[in-house]
């Protein structure tokens, strides 16, 4: 518990002062009801209830690695069979950014994936050591395809050509990690949405190697498909034989694959339409390859289950959930900010255009809209099991944004997993929330045996998370309450948002309320911590007496921040919700509590505002 408190307040700290420069930043590489995962932070007995869980992973790795070592064999391949095609039959659009700056930096020989950058002047990129599993995902998966084929004319499309064929000469039959199901079906997507403009006119003979190993491919990914780490792996590798099978007419494979998707599906999408993991970004992923399997089998004429389409009808809404006013997703459970443009193209394509609602009950958020203000609220426990292990300890956060500019974020993701920012930023600490004695309302797995089995899974104390929201002439009001500070602290946190009609006043209050055995009882006076992480593009100035904080928003619209019951300062963060690190400043409300309900009321209105 000790060592957990001191994590937990350097994670604080970090966030507070001291932010690196983009620089320090990117040379950094220190080595309503929900399921929930078992609690650790109790004692040695919670943590001995994930050890089957963690032994199971154990050995069945161990069982997935002597079969790797039997899938290199020729006897093993003497298990391909079915008919080998001579193209590719249909062509799934993809609506990600091709960008033409990446296109030069390949035909110079260097490579940025996953966060990091690989320069190959002479040999293959192929050859070079892999800085994460990341990029190696990324460079086996044919990543660098679209940037090509964006750039077009004969130097892309031999470049393209002369990549494919290294890669082939490496990895024409099994090996890892060019072969894993979750990398197979990246290289699937990419083929096939991208792979026309420089297989017309390759060699006969190259195209042949080349389409006997996508049949082998197509087969490994079958029997390899549960080894995908759960969550949007393994319902990428479904998508991806699913497509093989579509695109490479072998129906015995779309089959299966339209079958495991549909499995995936019910597992993964919630009945509101958000995904498991609680990840705004993951949801876009997932809309998007889902889509890419519908248009495909629409392409086809193949009936699919009932379950692709239905999910896809309750995605698009909740992805519009997510939007703010700039067209970005909120920064909520491991997801950044997305691609605008992206998201714009994926909803143009749903048919329903349905009108985003005001409570996702399953995905556990709130949103309020008023006038040229959204806030999107996060009311939810950790996802469960291994669908937490990039959940972020942020219950009752809020974002807001005004207009097409945003104000109160979150602090955003880490660029690579093994950044030094990884962890920090899955803390409370690195959210507009309430955070007590420097403890996180949540905690990471810590390193050990079980981490390496389960990833960094985030685990919460026995708790519960409740809300109720009132609409009317006043506007919208949500009230939340989560217990995750009982076991530590005997306390309860409630937070109330209100956001006036026009969207012009937000006010909340946060309040600590003991309960149980403690309430009552004489206990060590504790400091809290309420934060409200400012985008960067928005600028602080105390106001003249100190009692309040001045925000200008980059088209010089002001907005005022008071507070009631504690003492306010302007503290410096980092926001990485866009995709790289960038300085900006958070409010922080600072008080403390000993055996009395406290509260903290608080006011953000637009300065003029009628």
């Amino acid at each position: 518990m000790q060592a957990a408190s001191r994590a937990s307040a350097g994670d604080a700290r970090r966030l507070r002062a001291n932010a690196p420069s983009p620089e320090q930043h990117a040379a950094a590489r220190p080595a309503t009801s929900h399921a929930r995962p078992t609690p650790l932070a109790k004692g040695e007995g919670l943590r001995l209830a994930l050890f089957p869980e963690a032994l199971r992973i154990f050995f069945r790795r161990s069982i997935d690695t002597i079969a790797a070592n039997l899938r290199r064999g020729w006897f093993y391949r003497l298990g391909y069979r079915g008919s080998i095609t001579d193209r590719i039959e249909f062509h799934p659009l993809d609506w990600r950014a091709r960008r033409l700056d990446e296109a030069d930096a390949y035909f110079r020989g260097r490579f940025r994936f996953a966060g990091h950058m690989v320069e190959a002047k002479t040999g293959s990129i192929f050859d070079a050591e892999m800085p994460s599993a990341g990029f190696a995902a990324s460079l086996h998966g044919f990543e660098w395809l679209r940037h090509l084929e964006a750039a077009s004319g004969e130097a892309a499309r031999l470049l393209a050509l002369k990549l494919a064929g290294e890669w082939l000469d490496r990895n024409e039959e099994y090996t890892t990690p060019a072969w894993d199901a979750d990398v197979i079906a990246i290289r699937f997507f990419n083929l096939f949405s991208h792979g026309r403009f420089f297989l017309v006119n390759s060699d006969l003979l190259w195209r042949s190697r080349l389409f006997v190993s996508l049949r082998n491919q197509t087969r490994i990914l079958a029997r390899t498909l549960h080894t995908a780490p759960e969550g949007l792996p393994r319902l990428r590798a479904a998508a991806g034989l699913s497509l093989a099978g579509l695109c490479l007419s072998d129906p015995r494979s779309a089959d299966l694959g339209l079958k495991r998707l549909a499995d995936e599906i019910a597992k993964q999408i919630l009945p509101d339409g958000g995904h498991i993991s609680r990840s705004p970004e993951t949801l876009v992923e997932a809309f998007r390859i889902l889509g890419m399997v519908q248009q495909v089998a629409d392409a086809a004429n193949r009936e699919t289950q009932n379950a692709l389409r239905s999910a896809l009808d309750r995605m698009a809404p909740m992805v519009r959930f997510f939007r703010l006013g700039d067209g970005g997703l909120g920064v909520f459970n491991g997801g950044g900010e997305g691609d605008t443009k992206l998201i714009a193209a994926l909803l143009e394509r749903d048919d329903v255009q349905g009108k985003p609602f005001g409570h996702a009950p399953h995905s556990a958020y709130q949103r309020l809209s008023g006038g040229r203000s959204l806030v999107l609220m996060d009311i939810g426990d950790p996802p469960p099991g291994a669908y937490a292990t990039h959940a972020h300890a942020g219950c009752l956060s809020f974002e807001m944004s005004v207009g097409a500019h945003r104000l109160i974020v979150n602090c955003g993701i880490a660029t690579t997993e093994e950044n030094e920012w990884s962890a920090a930023l899955r803390a409370t600490a690195a959210h507009s929330a309430l955070i007590l004695a420097d403890r996180s309302s949540a905690s990471l797995l810590p390193p050990g045996f079980l981490r390496n089995q389960l990833g960094a899974r985030l685990l919460a104390d026995s708790g519960k998370v409740q809300t109720r929201r009132t609409e009317g002439a006043q506007g919208i009001i949500i009230e939340a309450s989560h217990d995750y500070y009982v076991p530590r602290f005997g306390l309860t946190h409630r937070r109330r948002l209100a956001l006036s009609p026009k969207g012009l006043v937000l006010t909340g209050t946060d309040q600590l309320i003991p309960v149980g055995a403690k309430a009552g009882k004489r206990g060590p006076e504790r400091p809290f911590d309420i934060r409200f992480h400012i985008h960067p593009d928005v600028r602080l100035s105390l106001a003249q007496g100190g009692g309040s904080v001045i925000l200008k928003l980059p088209n010089g619209e002001g907005w005022r921040f008071r507070c009631g019951g504690g003492a306010i300062a302007i503290e410096e963060s980092v926001y990485l919700g866009g995709g790289a690190l960038r300085r900006c400043e958070q409010l922080v409300i600072s008080a403390t509590i000993r055996n009395e309900e406290t509260e903290i009321a608080w006011l953000l209105e637009q300065i003029g505002a009628n």
